[in-house]
C-alpha cells in the first residue's frame, strides 16, 4: 500500500510520499512541491489548478478563479453551489475537483497509485462549534475517499510539523509547535527526541493543543477594508440622511472565499440601485465596475501582495489604476499593524492557553518552532515570541514543515 501526507492548506498544499528513504514531498507544478490552494474554471477548456489557475484569471481569461477552498469546511456554504459558467457546482464538488488533481500528479511523480493518506487538519476547523468541526472532517474524509483513497485518517497541523521538527533534533525537547497559516492558527506544546522518534503512539507526548481560526487570509481582508475598500466607497454615505451605503459588499469583496458571491446577477443588480442611491455614486461605482468586470480576485491578490511586501520591506502599493489612471492604496507597516493588531494579539493570547493546558511556565519551553507563511509578520511573530522570551526560536520550512510531518506519520501508520 502506498501512503502519502496531504496538507490540504488554504493558501497552497503539498503532498509527501512514504518510502523506505527519508519522506519528501513531490513536485505538483512543474519543478514546485508547493501548489497555490486554487482553481479555475474556464469558459471553455480544461481546468487549471495552482498558479496556472491564478495565471489564467490575471491574463483576462474568461471563466471562474476559486481560492481559500479549505475555508468553506464545516459552514454552510460547503452545500451550497456557485455559478460556472451554466452549470452550478457545489464547493464539496470544487474542493474535489482540485484535490483529484493533485492526488493524479502526485501519484505521476512518485510512480504509484496513492492508496492511503493521512490528511493534516488544524485543531479547529471552526471556533466553538464541535458538530461543525466534525462536519468539516468528515467532508474531508468523504472527498478523500471519492477521489480516489481507501484509507484516510487525520493529524493535527502542528503535531505533524513538530514531527518534522523531531528529525532536526538530537537531544530531548519541550517544544512550542506554532504554525500559522492561511485560514487557521494552531499551536502544540510536545515533548520530542530521537528516543521518542518513531513510536507508535505519542499520546502522552502531546501536553496541549489548541488554536484559533485566525490566518492569513483575515489579515488581507482586515488590510483590505481598512486602505482598499474606503477607495471604492466603503462606509460612504447614501443620499438619504444618516445612511450608509450597505456594508456587506465590502466585506465580501476582502473575503477570499467570499467574492464569487457577488458575481451573481441578482446581486449586480442590487449593486445598480445603491450606486443609484449614494450620495457619491462615482465612488461607490468603483465597487460596480470591480463586479461587474469580475476582478475581485485580482484585487484581493494585490492587497495579498502588499501585505507580503510590507512585511519585508516596510511600504507597498495596491494598483488600482484599472478603475482610474493613478489611482492606488498607500501601504505602509504602521497600517498593517493598526488594522491587524487584534488579529496578531487573538493568536498569541492561544500560546498562554497552551501553556496552562500542558501546566508549565513560560521558561520550561525549549524551543520555539515556527511554520506556516503568516509567521512571516513581524508583529504576529513578535506577539507569539513574547509569550515565551527564553526559549530558542526555530525556523521551519515555511511552507513544507506540516507536510514533512504528515508523511513521516503516513509511514508509521501505513508502513
Amino acid at each position: 500500500m502506498a501512503a502519502c501526507g496531504l496538507d490540504f492548506g488554504t493558501s497552497n498544499t503539498t503532498l509527501g510520499v512514504a518510502g523506505a528513504g527519508q519522506p519528501a514531498l513531490v513536485p505538483l507544478e512543474g519543478d514546485a512541491d508547493t501548489i497555490p490552494s486554487a482553481i479555475f474554471y474556464p469558459q471553455t477548456g480544461a481546468t487549471r489548478v495552482g498558479r496556472a489557475a491564478v495565471g489564467a484569471y490575471v491574463d483576462g481569461e474568461h471563466g471562474r478563479l476559486m481560492r481559500s477552498l479549505k475555508s468553506v469546511l464545516g459552514t454552510a456554504l460547503i452545500d451550497e453551489t456557485t455559478l460556472v459558467g451554466r452549470q452550478r457546482l457545489t464547493f464539496r464538488r470544487v474542493i474535489a475537483d482540485y484535490l483529484g488533481t493533485i492526488k493524479r500528479r502526485a501519484e505521476t511523480a512518485a510512480g504509484a497509485s496513492l492508496d492511503a493518506v493521512v490528511h493534516g487538519r488544524p485543531v479547529f476547523f471552526v471556533d466553538d462549534d464541535p458538530a461543525g468541526d466534525a462536519r468539516a472532517e468528515a467532508t474531508l474524509h468523504a472527498i478523500a475517499t471519492d477521489i480516489g483513497f481507501r484509507e484516510v485518517s487525520f493529524q493535527f497541523e502542528p503535531i505533524a510539523a513538530s514531527l518534522d521538527y523531531e528529525r532536526q533534533i538530537g537531544d530531548e525537547q519541550l517544544a512550542l509547535i506554532a504554525d500559522i497559516g492561511g485560514g487557521t492558527s494552531d499551536f502544540s506544546i510536545v515533548r520530542l527526541g530521537p528516543d521518542r522518534r518513531g513510536r507508535p503512539d505519542r499520546a502522552a507526548d502531546i501536553l496541549a493543543n489548541d488554536g484559533v481560526r485566525i490566518g492569513g487570509t483575515d489579515f488581507d481582508r482586515l488590510l483590505s477594508l481598512g486602505v482598499v475598500m474606503p477607495l471604492l466607497g466603503y462606509r460612504s454615505a447614501m443620499k438619504r440622511e444618516g445612511l450608509s451605503v450597505p456594508s456587506g459588499y465590502f466585506h465580501d469583496l476582502a473575503t477570499w472565499s467570499n467574492i464569487n458571491r457577488l458575481y451573481e446577477p441578482k446581486t449586480l443588480r442590487a449593486l445598480h440601485e445603491v450606486e443609484r442611491d449614494a450620495a457619491d455614486p462615482g465612488l461607490f461605482g468603483r465597487l460596480v465596475r470591480v463586479v461587474e468586470e469580475e476582478r475581485g480576485h485580482a484585487l484581493a491578490i494585490g492587497v495579498e501582495g502588499a501585505k507580503i511586501a510590507v512585511s519585508e520591506e516596510g511600504r507597498a502599493a495596491v494598483d488600482l489604476a484599472f478603475l482610474e489612471a493613478g489611482l492606488a492604496a498607500a501601504v505602509e507597516r504602521r497600517d498593517l499593524v493598526a488594522h491587524t493588531e487584534t488579529l496578531s494579539s487573538r493568536i498569541a493570547a492561544r500560546v498562554d492557553t497552551c501553556l496552562r493546558q500542558a501546566g508549565v511556565t513560560a521558561d520550561a519551553i525549549d524551543a520555539v518552532f515556527l511554520t506556516g507563511g503568516s509567521t512571516r509578520l513581524e508583529h504576529v511573530r513578535a506577539a507569539i515570541l513574547a509569550a515565551v522570551p527564553a526559549a530558542r526560536v526555530v525556523e521551519g520550512d515555511t511552507f513544507g514543515s506540516v507536510g514533512l510531518g504528515l508523511t513521516v506519520e503516513a509511514a508509521n501508520r501505513y508502513g
